[in-house]
């Protein structure tokens, strides 16, 4: 058995608490003593009580170390051992600052790298005093992340600019690299009902088109080139048909033979359309001469209308009528449409006539987005009594207006009738069209603005200029008869 054990107390289980403090050593008084023995040479206790030795004899230059002192300072020079570097670790600053304030500077050596692991010192200094928060901080590289966020901004820029185009020209696009789809549907995709018109006269172009507008074909032009691919000679009757969304071009044109899917006793009258332009169509349509339509039109107080004409009066709109409806009754419906439509726009009976020749100007001179701004332009020029000068006003009066073309010539507008507003001021006579909902909606409400003139500048698209001065519009003009110059077909 060691010391150790043999000096603790056994435990006696059976033994009351109060015996067990009873029986403990009597405490003994520790005096501390000083140990004035002379330190072993090389040991820390040496190295200290070196560097706590007056330093006048070195710093003076006259002095000369002793024998004795080189022979206590000696050893302290020899490399350190494993032991001294693990007590030098757990030394206080303080320490390692005297101990190097002693060192003579002809001995002095470079700083020693830190021992690894820190000293105690390390371990619980604060964290805003530990060693590795005393660490420069790595600066950012801000030139790297600005060259970052200019290649990022490139790159979506460029992504939003293909998004852009793809969605503007991506069909135009597919077609021209052969990546597009099909320009016919697939055979079993026809769904839904949809009216189509064919009008007198009209051939494969023109019908093509109207299956594109009305949804029936997937292309503008594949039921015409399905026309002449096939060397198809087809006679097209006018009227309205019924036919389905989706349809190939071959099962269009079956669906236009059969006599099943037209419309008996259904006719149309266009936006923009006049009595002479409509008639015709409408009594070939019902199989009602013609002269009975002229008959019935040329008293318009029959109709409760009081102007000198019912043009105006014919709401554009796909009407159907029982097979024994008459010339009157074809007429009286549609004067009828007329008026509902003033009704819900807020026209008061005294001014149907006023407003109806306004959104007749409106429906032949502007496209849908700026009939608010054509009326505008129209109501500035009556408020000054300036002259209209509507081309539209011009041909209307002179027999031209149906010509298919925009300018007038120039006996049209100098020709001296009622409707002619390069001659007269104030409104025509009468309406020189059927206005639709819309144009009698801005002919109401015309927006705001201080415009006296304007000018389609792109037939095309229908691109039109707004100008308050003369020399304005007069460069609108200049950019209509460039477009007209660049495209000599395309109506002007």
């Amino acid at each position: 058995m060691s010391e150790r054990e043999s000096a603790s107390p056994q435990h006696d289980p059976g033994a009351r608490l109060g015996d067990l403090f009873e029986n403990l050593p009597a405490p003994t008084r520790q005096i501390p003593t000083v140990d004035n023995s002379a330190p072993t040479p090389g040991s820390r206790r040496a190295a200290r009580e070196a560097a706590g030795r007056p330093s006048e004899s070195h710093d003076s230059p006259d002095s000369e170390p002793t024998s004795e002192d080189s022979a206590n300072t000696e050893p302290a020079r020899r490399e350190p051992s494993a032991a001294d570097a693990l007590f030098a670790s757990a030394a206080s600053p303080q320490q390692d600052a005297s101990a190097s304030a002693a060192t003579s500077p002809k001995s002095a050596s470079p700083d020693p790298a830190p021992p690894l692991g820190g000293g105690l010192d390390d371990l619980f200094a604060p964290p805003d005093e530990h060693p590795a928060a005393r660490r420069p901080k790595k600066k950012r590289r801000t030139g790297c992340l600005i060259a970052l966020a200019i290649v990022l901004v490139i790159v979506g820029g460029l992504a939003a600019g293909g998004v852009w185009a793809w969605n503007t020209y991506g069909d135009k696009i597919s077609e021209a690299l052969g990546w597009g789809g099909a320009a016919d549907w697939e055979p079993g995709m026809a769904t839904g009902e949809v009216m189509v018109t064919i009008r007198e006269g009209d051939t494969g172009g023109p019908v093509s088109t109207a299956l594109y507008d009305a949804g029936v074909t997937r292309t503008e032009d594949v039921f015409y080139d399905y026309l002449i691919n096939e060397n198809l000679a087809v006679t097209f009757y006018p009227g309205i048909y019924r036919l389905q969304e989706k349809m190939t071009a071959e099962a269009a044109l079956a669906a236009l033979k059969d006599e099943k899917n037209k419309l008996e006793n259904t006719v149309s009258i266009t936006e923009g359309g006049t009595i002479a332009s409509s008639l015709a169509n409408i009594a070939e349509t019902l199989g009602i001469p013609l002269a009975d339509f002229e008959a019935a039109v040329a008293d318009p107080a029959a109709y409760g209308v009081s102007a000198p004409s019912l043009e105006g009066w014919l709401f554009p709109a796909i009407y159907t009528f029982d097979p024994e409806v008459t010339a009157t009754q074809v007429i009286q419906r549609m004067v009828d449409r007329t008026r509902e439509s003033l009704a819900a726009a807020g026209v008061p009976d005294d001014e149907a006539e006023r407003v109806l020749t306004i959104a007749s100007i409106i429906e032949r001179e502007g496209r849908l987005d700026d009939f608010a701004k054509v009326s505008r332009v129209i109501q500035n020029r009556l408020d000054i009594d300036m002259l209209l000068q509507m081309d539209s006003t011009a041909q209307y009066g002179y027999g031209s207006l149906h010509e298919g073309v925009v300018s007038s010539s120039a006996e049209a507008l100098a020709d001296d009738n009622p409707w002619n507003t390069y001659v007269h001021t104030g409104l025509p006579v009468t309406p020189i069209a059927s206005p639709s909902d819309a144009a009698i909606d801005a002919a109401m409400n015309p927006a705001d603005g201080p415009w006296l003139y304007f000018v389609t500048i792109n037939l095309a698209t229908g691109e039109t200029q707004f100008s308050e001065t003369l020399a304005e519009h007069e460069q609108g003009v200049e950019k209509w008869r460039e477009w007209c110059r660049a495209n000599p077909d395309g109506g002007c």
